[in-house]
């Protein structure tokens, strides 16, 4: 959907608001556009665990212009092994990329950690793909650096 070159241009009129079962289409669409795969049952799943009563430690938030998606990210509260403290995580973030560098994607980014804050955390993570130059900039320009924790993986199957 085309959004009018103007209002992509203008940070102040996207709107971010909780995701709904609605707006799968839309989320399958999307992250399609940005990453080339189709994932609806995966979506369908986000959706669904994301639509119950931890709305205190989870978000999936969209970011809509003109009442079209243009933008979606996801995190919720985890604490994990290792002695890491609870913190923010982010598990994905897609933004249309023909408005990317339209601050959307930063929108996002600070409407999420403003649910963690109010919840008592202090840091933000995430995990990205070692060659995912776009979405490594995107974090970098968010302030987020390099964590304490380096994650290892092995083929077994």
């Amino acid at each position: 959907m085309k959004i009018g070159a103007k209002s992509a241009r203008n940070a102040r009129d996207v709107a971010i608001r909780r995701a709904n079962p609605m707006d799968l289409p839309a989320i399958v669409g999307l992250d399609e556009a940005t990453t080339g795969q189709s994932k609806p049952d995966y979506w369908r799943d986000m959706l669904a665990q994301f639509s119950d009563d931890r709305a205190d430690q989870r978000a999936f938030l969209l970011a809509e212009i003109e009442g079209h998606v243009v933008g979606f990210i996801t995190g919720e509260i985890r604490a994990f092994e290792f002695g890491a403290e609870p913190r923010g995580w982010v598990f994905a973030v897609a933004v249309d990329p023909e408005i990317r560098v339209n601050n959307v994607g930063t929108r996002l980014f600070d409407e999420i950690c403003k649910i963690f804050q109010r919840a008592g955390v202090e840091k933000v993570s995430t995990l990205i793909e070692r060659d995912s130059d776009l979405v490594l900039a995107f974090f970098r320009s968010q302030g987020m650096i390099f964590g304490r924790y380096i994650q290892m993986e092995k083929e077994i199957g």
